[in-house]
């Protein structure tokens, strides 16, 4: 698959079980041929959307030493802000570049019940640590919480789906992802007034660490690219109300490397672009239970076969990541 495929995924809101097994079945094939599509007839509210750009964009124009008050805490705790240069994405694969010309905010799950021990940092680890908000803008936590929220229930629509296009039951990963560790994150790429360092990336080329993605882009110079299975990078264009979503190593684990996680960066500008080329992208990385456990699904292996990977759960195998990029990160 030479493009990234653009997918209606309005049957998947209806109760017509052909319509969303053909759906399912669109899933499946651009997951196994390049594990990336967007979709379209999403059902998230075009106002929903708005109002999480406008909040990271009134916090992304805040003085750097306002934006500092919320700095994420340290580098195993993905909460706050991070400024320009502070991440490698590609220190992930062991490839030293440049460091990444952006900066981000992040936050974790926003609604649990902190008095359930399940939740508590004594069995949960990190994974369900509070959130940090800044004070200016006012509306920035209801707008992330908001968004974060639809977001959630997207992707356990497309969790259903994916389990159809697999041969299982609808159901089947309900009871992994009802307690979810995901993150949501907006990432500011700012405008270039000088050309980067040899290599260097606004985003550096990395996989993918969860089940699923959902990225939505704006359209700016210097973009979202894939990298095929032909060894081409290839861009992500910008469809108008069209949400970006591709599966992570645990999603490609799960299903035995079935479908694939694939790598994918965001360039630089092109030096002859005029303009603006500031953009912004709204990026939920949705990541099942941390006590799931992460085994090879019934219908990935065939007779005969064995698993490629031992079993792990959710938060061993985010942890894991996580580890091994801050080990990699120069201090």
């Amino acid at each position: 698959m030479s493009v990234v495929p653009v997918i209606d995924i309005s049957a998947l809101h209806g109760d017509d079980d052909n319509a969303k097994a053909a759906v399912a079945a669109e899933l499946d094939h651009a997951c196994r041929e390049i594990g990336f599509f967007q979709i379209t007839n999403h059902g998230i509210d075009a106002q929903v959307i708005a109002d999480m750009y406008r909040t990271s964009d009134e916090f992304f124009s805040l003085p750097e030493a306002e934006k500092r008050h919320v700095a994420q805490p340290s580098p195993d705790t993905v909460r706050g802000y991070s400024s320009i240069g502070e991440q490698a994405f590609s220190y992930s694969e062991d490839v030293h570049q440049p460091r990444d010309l952006h900066e981000k905010f992040d936050v974790g799950p926003v609604d649990f019940d902190r008095d359930d021990p399940y939740f508590s940092v004594e069995n949960a680890g990190p994974h369900f640590l509070p959130n940090q908000w800044p004070q200016r803008p006012a509306e920035m936590e209801q707008a992330w919480s908001t968004y974060f929220r639809a977001m959630n229930g997207l992707s356990r629509n497309l969790m259903s789906a994916f389990a159809r296009g697999l041969g299982l039951d609808p159901d089947y990963f309900v009871d992994t992802i009802d307690k979810d560790i995901s993150m949501l994150r907006a990432i500011n790429y700012p405008h270039m007034t000088t050309p980067p360092q040899p290599g260097q990336m606004r985003a550096g080329a990395h996989t993918d660490y969860g089940s699923l993605t959902i990225v939505r882009q704006e359209e700016a110079p210097g973009g979202l690219e894939v990298f095929t299975m032909d060894g081409d990078w290839i861009p992500v264009p910008v469809v108008p109300g069209a949400l970006v979503v591709n599966i992570g190593d645990l999603m490609a684990q799960w299903t035995n490397d079935q479908w694939t996680s694939t790598r994918h960066r965001v360039r630089t500008p092109r030096p002859d672009a005029t303009g603006d080329t500031r953009r912004m992208s709204l990026v939920f990385f949705h990541q099942p239970n941390y006590d799931a456990m992460i085994e090879c699904l019934p219908t990935c292996l065939a007779p005969g076969e064995e698993p490629k990977y031992r079993p792990i759960s959710s938060g061993d195998h985010l942890t894991e990541k996580f580890a091994k990029t801050i080990a990699l990160t120069p201090r």
